[in-house]
């Protein structure tokens, strides 16, 4: 086919650039994954380089799993042998294949964000350390951006005596991490980066095999990323990257724009080309968001433009205060669907953080009308579909201390704290892991372990081991599904999980929800679906088919695209956030996330701010965003003038909704469950007891160790889920 057709010139100029380092500066909504995905299909088909040959890797699964639908359509058949994928499964691939040279088996187990503060609590509690003074996920994050510098434990810069005691726990959490034969996000990419760099043979065995490597999303690559991509295109030098710095919004997770500027020095005679046709928003919404990211130093300017000229002007609304901000955007969505027969699902109200979420959704629960919310208590993030899973990854690998702990006494067992701590002393005597102690206990042929338990926990331990090494020798022999029965059949999960109440039958669902998945992986095995699913993002779980409002993160919304966007809470302190008042670099990237925003929306934007925002429980007067200023006026209407009062008074005679998926959409439940681990800005960590709705808030009951039970308004606590 014509590979060429139905492109724009500058497209064509990317698809078709010749060998050597590219770089596509590729604005919003501006077919740069069509381009990525054309330059694959141009290598393959054009100049007859193999798919065995090349490269493609990008952030999200749900990206790659679009790139490699769109590349096989283009080519007719599929490009066996081509690695297109995240960096995370990219660098997974190369390690479990290079395992020999590395301090880990390559059955290792990849810990996911839970798992991680579990091991640096644990890390801080064996060095003594106090976890209220040094806490858990500040100096996981100290570590996570060390980890991006390519920086190991030894080589931690100290400068204060904070300093060093983070190095400390980093050391032992780096310790604590190759005993259960694992790695984190961060090693991935920290521990391939290395291995090139200090392996000559394994450098030149991928840099020849990848003679074009191709790069998405390149504005969003941390140090060890680019370090790794340089390692990987060294010996051909083709390497196409595409990126926009104006789009660069994870700097808190280690992404650096300066990351483009380093390839123009790093390559002098790369093609730089400019994608600036937008294919997504009107020429409206266009303007008002080059009005805002044109401020931004350090950014090659792009003049975007679309044939979709003109377009609804912005309406900016001015509400008192976060209630009657809901009330609005639920009205807003309401009355657009009755009466411009737009649907739901075209609909996303975005936020700055997290807790702005709260009263949007009781604007929405109070209307009895349903949404879905990105990044919130994901399904994988669930305590039965973590049970489940743990117990897959410690039959995949018995050192997995982290999924030992989680399952050991679960369901009861009478494996209780005192005997989990005398197994693991066994193990530290014998210089070996946990799981192996249990595996020896099931063999009966360790008489010696007995005496260091008593005679039932000696008994109880032998018999858990015993339905470890059966399920261990089942995995070579059936599929993930098989075993994932085999180990709820034996532990009997679901009469342990339905206990006869609606959250007990929700449960297990979530557990047959997740067998469906792992009858997917029947011919790829244990260890294919036990990776892909430690890698999920946010953004790969969002459901495109529900159709319902969406209620996101600006963070959560890279990527993204609606027909109607509602941007909330634009008041100085909050976008821009007030961390950002006396760092440059955080209010350009602030201003970024708001550019980000703005050109998600297709067809009309909306954004609203708040008189007053509650703090701690009182209110307090606010400033509209600085960034409302730079939108010139004729691009804006509205105001305060069409303000609404009181709570949302929305009956089913009056919103009429004929869409079926509203009919059979659930309501969200109430966000904090029993049991789970919350943190409170001045009362540090608690246990919820008890959670309920009453007169449209969510009420909590927690349990704080130093002042026992407070009941609490979710919306005004400001509580942090740790530990769901």
């Amino acid at each position: 086919m014509d590979l060429l057709a139905g492109l724009n010139s500058q497209q064509q100029q990317a698809l078709s650039a010749g060998l050597g380092p590219v770089l596509v500066l590729a604005g919003p909504g501006s077919g740069k994954t069509r381009v990525l995905t054309h330059r694959i299909a141009y290598l393959v088909g054009h100049l007859a380089v193999r798919p065995y040959n090349i490269l493609a890797v990008t952030f999200t699964n749900k990206a790659a799993r679009e790139m490699e639908s769109r590349v096989e359509e283009l080519l007719g058949s599929r490009p066996n042998g081509l690695w297109l994928g995240t960096f995370h499964s990219v660098c997974a691939r190369i390690l479990r294949r290079e395992a020999d040279k590395l301090p880990f088996d390559n059955n290792f187990v990849i810990f996911d964000d839970d798992d991680q503060r579990g091991l640096v609590k644990r890390a801080i509690r064996d060095l003594d350390l106090d976890e209220k003074q040094y806490r858990p996920h500040t100096v996981h994050n100290s570590i996570s951006r060390a980890k991006n510098e390519l920086i190991l434990a030894d080589d931690f810069p100290v400068q204060t005596y904070r300093d060093e005691v983070v190095q400390r726990v980093f050391a032992r959490y780096q310790e604590l991490l190759l005993t259960s034969n694992a790695v984190d996000f961060d090693d991935l990419l920290l521990w391939t980066a290395m291995l090139l760099e200090e392996n000559e043979e394994v450098r030149q065995k991928y840099a020849r095999r990848f003679e074009h490597v191709l790069v998405d999303e390149f504005q969003d690559t941390n140090m060890a990323q680019y370090t790794l991509l340089k390692h990987l295109a060294s010996f051909h030098n083709n390497i196409f990257v595409v990126g926009d710095v104006d789009q660069s919004i994870y700097r808190w997770r280690g992404a650096d724009y300066r990351n483009v500027i380093r390839f123009e020095n790093d390559y002098p005679d790369a093609q730089v080309i400019l994608l600036e046709q937008n294919y997504r928003s009107t020429q409206t919404i266009l303007d008002a968001a080059m009005a805002v990211i044109d401020r931004n130093p350090n950014r090659t300017a792009k003049s975007l433009f679309t044939d979709r000229a003109g377009g609804e002007k912005i309406e900016l609304q001015e509400l008192f205060d976060g209630r009657e901000e809901g009330t609005f955007i639920v009205n807003t969505i309401a009355t657009n669907v009755q009466l411009e027969g737009r649907e739901p699902g075209e609909y996303a109200v975005m936020y700055r953080t997290n807790a702005q979420s709260r009263q949007i959704e009781e604007a929405f629960l109070q209307a009895n009308l349903p949404y879905k919310l990105v990044g919130a208590q994901r399904f994988y993030g669930r305590r039965e579909v973590k049970d489940v899973l743990a117990y897959l990854r410690l039959v995949h690998n018995p050192n997995d201390e982290a999924s030992l702990g989680r399952v050991i006494n679960t369901p009861t067992r009478r494996i209780g704290a005192k005997t989990q701590a005398a197994l693991r002393t066994l193990a530290v005597n014998e210089n070996i892991s946990m799981g192996t102690a249990l595996l020896n206990l099931a063999k009966g042929d360790k008489s010696d372990y007995i005496g260091a338990f008593s005679k039932g926990a000696g008994q109880a331990l032998a018999v858990f081991g015993q339905m470890l090494a059966g399920w261990r020798e089942k995995v070579v022999e059936v599929s993930p599904l098989k075993l994932m029965d085999a180990i709820l059949s034996d532990i009997d999960y679901q009469h342990y999980l339905d206990d006869g109440t609606e959250e007990g039958v929700d449960r297990w669902e979530n557990v047959l929800e997740l067998r469906r998945l792992a009858a997917e992986y029947n011919e790829r095995g244990l260890g294919e679906f036990l990776e892909e699913l430690a890698l999920v993002s946010d953004q790969d779980t969002v459901d495109a088919d529900a159709n319902v409002p969406t209620l996101l993160t600006l963070h959560a919304a890279k990527g993204l695209e609606f027909p109607v966007v509602i941007i909330t809470g634009l008041e100085d302190g909050t976008l821009p956030h007030i961390r950002s008042f006396d760092d440059p670099e955080g209010m350009a990237e602030e201003r970024r996330l708001f550019y980000v925003g703005i050109t998600r929306a297709k067809d009309k934007l909306y954004m609203t701010h708040a008189q007053n925002r509650s703090s701690y429980g009182y209110q307090e007067p606010t400033d509209p965003s600085r960034f409302l200023e730079d939108i010139p006026d004729e691009l804006v209407e509205g105001g305060n003038a069409a303000r609404v009062t009181g709570r949302p008074k929305v009956s089913e005679q009056a919103y009429d909704w004929d869409s079926p998926a509203y009919q059979s959409a659930e309501i969200l439940q109430p966000s904090y469950k029993a049991g789970m681990r919350v943190l409170h800005p001045t009362w540090d960590e608690g246990m919820v007891l008890n959670s309920r709705i009453e007169d449209g808030d969510e009420v909590v009951d927690v349990f704080f160790k130093d002042l026992g039970q407070k009941t609490l308004i979710a919306s005004l606590a400001q509580l942090e889920i740790i530990d769901a």
